[in-house]
Order: C-alpha cells, then structure tokens, then sequence
C-alpha cells in the first residue's frame, strides 16, 4: 500500500512539475565538434584520442630512462608490462611464443583499460569503447593475430585442424564442422565485440541513471524529496567503484580470450 502511494505520488508529482530525463541512446551518437572532410570528430571521439596520448605519454614517460634500481612511477610501469606479460602472455603461451605476442597483448591490454576508465572520470564521463568502432576494431586484430598465428606454425593443417578435428568419426563432420567453422571463424570476433561494447554501454547508461535521479531529486523536486536524492547517489557511487572494477575487468578478459585464441591456433595438432 506505501509503495502504491509513493508511485502515485512520483506519477502526479512527474506530471505537474519538473520532468525527469533519463539516459538515452543518443549519448552516444554525439553531435559533431568538428568535421575535416567526409571525418567527422566527435565527443567521444576526442576522449578515445586524450586515451591513447595518455597510454603512450605514461609508458614513454616510464621506460624512457629506466634504471637498475627503479623509481616508484618506473615501478608502476613495470608492473603493468610484468602482469601482462607473465600473468597472460608467458603463462598461456610460453616463453618463446609469449614474447613474440607480447607487443600486441600489451597495446590491447591498456588501450582498452585507459579508454574504459574513461567512463568515471569527470568531464569525459563516457568510456572511449563505448561505440562499435574500437570493440570492432581490437576484435578485428584479435582475429587477424590467432588466424596468422596458427598459418604461421602450420601453414597446411591450420584449417584442416580447426574444421575437421581428430578423433571425430567422419561421418559426423557433416554437424561438426560448420559449428567449428561458426565458433571458430564467426562467433570469436563477435563476442569479442559485444562483450566490450555492451558492458561499457550498460555501465554508462546506469551512471547516467544514477546521478540524473540525484540531480532530479534534490535540485528539481528538492524538500523531503532529497532523502531520495540521497539514496540515488550512493547507489552511483557505489555504482562507480564497481565499474572502475568492470573497466580492468573487461580489459582483463579482451587480452587473455586473444591470447588463448593464439594458443589454441599455435597448439601441437595445429
């Protein structure tokens, strides 16, 4: 019965007084800042840009002038080229092919961290793998890397092995190998992307939700509907730190799925 007044009371309250605006799709089709030609730049587009400079600045900035006995920033730096390199690239796939991979697993590692961090930081507040084009883009790599690794260590029996199997019977190959080839071929990349791109934009929009209620609530409505505005924003606070969590969580999980695509295509039977 409270909760049935409490609705009517937000519903009459919506319908005579301030309006609340939600989040929307269109953030993130933002409006052109500028165009050069047929290239249009965007909000977002500027953000994937500061998130890239800030990558390279901080890992020049860190390895220009390494000493035996590193600084705490050179240590910092060190510590995130160690992690990728002997929590995802040595341990997956060895020490030989873990380095030959290692500059590629690296850039995707932090390219996706620096622009998902994007989302929680004030005045960006819009995560740079939040529309289709950079998801799209490492996924692409992704593919080009484990298809070229596993042609690499064997350029006759790659394809052969990914679509027919050993120890399949024959006779099922005609169920087995179209679901390979979809699997293998199809379904990797785009996982992949939607995997990133949907986490970032769910997160964002539950952000915008958030802090666009506190917003409604205590400057809009205000009086006792501040109680409300408070618990808003600590649900978007709370919500804030669980996506910071998301953000090295997705990067996490990019690198290491391309990583095992490479291990599997470089395998023994491959």
């Amino acid at each position: 019965m409270l909760f049935t007044e409490a609705a009517t009371l937000i519903a009459k309250t919506a319908e005579s007084g301030p309006e609340f605006h939600g989040p929307s799709i269109d953030e993130f089709f933002p409006e052109a800042i500028f165009q050069i030609g047929d290239l249009v730049i965007n909000r977002i587009h500027i953000i994937q840009f500061i998130a890239t400079i800030a990558v390279v600045l901080i890992f020049w900035l860190g390895t220009r002038r390494m000493t035996v006995v590193p600084g705490r920033f050179q240590s910092v730096v060190e510590m995130g080229l160690d992690f990728v390199r002997v929590n995802i690239a040595e341990d997956l796939l060895g020490k030989k092919d873990g380095q030959r991979f290692l500059p590629i697993l690296t850039t995707m590692m932090f390219m996706i961290l620096f622009m998902n961090l994007t989302g929680i930081i004030p005045f960006m507040n819009i995560a740079g793998t939040s529309i289709i084009a950079v998801p799209l883009l490492l996924a692409a790599v992704s593919y080009v890397t484990f298809i070229y690794a596993g042609i690499k260590k064997s350029p006759k029996g790659f394809f052969k092995n990914s679509l027919f199997p050993a120890g399949v019977p024959p006779f099922l190959y005609i169920i087995v190998t179209p679901l390979e080839f979809i699997s293998t071929f199809l379904v990797r990349p785009v996982t992949l992307t939607l995997r990133l791109l949907m986490n970032m934009m769910v997160g964002h929009l539950m952000l915008v939700l958030f802090f666009a209620a506190t917003h409604f609530f205590l400057l809009d409505l205000g009086g006792w509907w501040s109680v409300l505005a408070a618990g808003s924003l600590a649900f978007g606070l709370a919500f804030t730190v669980f996506e910071i969590l998301v953000a090295v969580l997705q990067a996490y999980v990019f690198t290491i799925l391309t990583a095992v695509y490479i291990q599997l295509a470089v395998a023994e039977e491959h």
